[in-house]
C-alpha cells in the first residue's frame, strides 16, 4: 500500500522525509489493525484504538505546528494520511478527515486557550474530535438555514438548537460548531463537547456506508459556551481562511478510495482481463488520471499553506479539485464493479463496499450539487465585478 507521486518530490526533502515515514508506519497499522475490523465497522464497530493510534504516528498534525503538538508538514501530509486511510477503508479515512478538520479549525484561531491545551491533544489523537460544519456551509452557500442560535452572556454564549449528524464524536470527543448570534446578521464558531451542561448526542440514523463513523445528532439547550473556547466571533473573515483547507482535506477521501477501486481491477484482470479490456475507465486510464489528481492536489495543498488572504483563484481551483474527486470515485466505483461482474455483485465482496462508499465522497458537504452551485455563484460574482 503506497501512495504514488508527491513523495517523490524533492523540493522539500526534510519535510517529505518526515511524510514518507508516518505514511510507512500508517500503511501498516491501516493493514494489521484496520483491515481486520471492516466488516465490523460496517455493522457500527467503532475503530477507537486505530484512531489513537493513528493520532500518535502523526496522521491527524501534519499540519499542525510543532508549537502545538504537530509536525508541520501542512496540508500536503494530512491530505495524504486521509488517502492511506480511505485506500482501505473511507468511513475511517472520513473520520480522519473530521480529526483533521478539527485541528485546521484550533490551528487557523487567534484563540491561545484552544491552541495550547486543546489543539495539541486533538493533533496527536489523545482527544478525537469532528467539524460539525455540514449545517452551516450549507448556510453560508444558500441552500440551508443556520441550526443554532448564540446569545451572548457575560464570559461567553448560549446556544440552543438541534444540529443533525455530526460524526466521529463521543463521550469526551470535541468538535466545532458554528451559530448565528442572535439579533444580528453576525456569526460565531467554537468547538464544543458533550461535556457541556445542556449538550446530548442522539443516534438516529443508520447509513448504508458510514455505521461505523459515530455520527449523533446534537441537542443544545441553553449551553454554555465560554469564551475560551470561541474560535471566532464574529467569524466572517475566519470562515474564509478555514474554507479552503476544509474541502481540499477531502479530495484525500477520493483519491483513496479511487486507488483502493484500482486494487481490485487489477487483481481481476489476472483472470479476466481478456474480456474487461473491452470496459470503459480500464486500468491504465484511471492510473493516469489518479496521478495526476494527486500531483496536483499537492501541489494545491502547498499553495494553501503559503496564502496569507483569500485567493479566489486559489479557492476556485480547489472547488473545481473536490468536484473531480467526486466524479472520479464514482466512475472508478463503477468500472471495479463492472471488472469484478457477478462476483462483484454478491453480498459482501470487496467492490460493493467501494460503490457504497464512492457515493459518499460525492454527497458529504460540500456535496458536488453544492460545489457546482458555489462554482456558478463565483461566476456570476466575476461577471458581476467586470460589469
Amino acid at each position: 500500500m503506497s501512495i504514488a507521486n508527491g513523495v517523490s518530490d524533492r523540493s522539500q526533502p526534510h519535510v517529505l522525509q518526515s511524510i514518507q515515514t508516518m505514511s510507512q508506519q500508517l500503511g501498516e497499522a491501516v493493514l494489521t489493525m484496520l483491515k481486520p475490523q471492516l466488516k465490523a465497522i460496517d455493522q457500527g464497530h467503532y475503530p477507537a484504538e486505530f484512531m489513537h493510534l493513528a493520532g500518535r504516528l502523526g496522521a491527524f498534525g501534519q499540519a499542525v505546528s510543532p508549537e502545538y503538538g504537530g509536525m508541520g508538514n501542512g496540508l500536503r501530509g494530512a491530505l495524504q494520511a486521509i488517502e492511506l486511510i480511505s485506500q482501505e477503508c473511507l468511513c475511517t479515512g472520513f473520520m480522519a478527515w473530521c480529526q483533521v478538520a478539527c485541528t485546521w479549525y484550533m490551528q487557523n484561531s487567534d484563540n491561545l486557550y484552544l491552541k495550547k491545551n486543546i489543539l495539541p491533544q486533538v493533533a496527536t489523537g489523545k482527544l478525537l474530535g469532528g467539524t460539525g460544519l455540514s449545517n452551516p456551509m450549507k448556510h453560508f452557500a444558500g441552500i440551508e438555514k443556520i441550526a443554532l442560535v448564540a446569545e451572548r452572556q457575560p464570559g461567553g454564549y448560549v446556544l440552543n438548537g438541534l444540529l443533525p449528524w455530526v460524526s466521529n464524536i463521543g463521550a469526551g470527543h470535541h468538535f466545532g460548531i458554528a451559530a448565528q448570534i442572535q439579533g444580528s446578521d453576525e456569526y460565531l464558531m467554537a468547538i464544543v463537547s458533550d461535556e457541556l451542561q445542556g449538550l446530548t448526542l442522539r443516534c438516529n440514523a443508520h447509513f448504508i456506508a458510514l455505521e461505523g463513523s459515530n455520527t449523533f445528532s446534537c441537542m443544545f439547550r441553553d449551553v454554555f459556551v465560554p469564551d475560551e473556547l470561541i474560535l471566532a466571533a464574529p467569524s466572517d473573515a475566519y470562515v474564509n481562511r478555514i474554507r479552503p483547507g476544509f474541502i481540499l482535506t477531502q479530495v484525500g477521501m477520493g483519491l483513496g478510495l479511487v486507488a483502493g477501486c484500482l486494487e481490485i481491477m487489477v487483481r481481476s484482470n489476472q483472470r479476466y482481463g481478456h474480456v474487461n479490456c473491452f470496459l470503459d475507465d480500464c486500468v491504465e486510464e484511471l492510473s493516469i488520471e489518479l496521478q495526476q489528481a494527486q500531483s496536483k492536489s499537492y501541489q494545491l495543498a502547498d499553495l494553501v499553506d503559503q496564502q496569507t488572504s483569500v485567493d479566489r483563484v486559489l479557492f476556485r481551483e480547489v472547488v473545481q479539485m473536490r468536484i473531480l474527486a467526486s466524479e472520479l470515485s464514482l466512475r472508478a466505483s463503477q468500472s471495479a464493479m463492472l471488472h469484478c461482474g457477478a462476483r462483484g455483485y454478491l453480498q459482501g465482496a470487496a467492490v460493493e463496499r467501494k460503490l457504497r462508499e464512492s457515493y459518499f465522497v460525492a454527497i458529504v458537504t460540500p456535496a458536488t450539487k453544492q460545489l457546482k452551485k458555489m462554482l456558478h455563484d463565483m461566476q456570476v460574482q466575476d461577471l458581476a465585478t467586470v460589469g
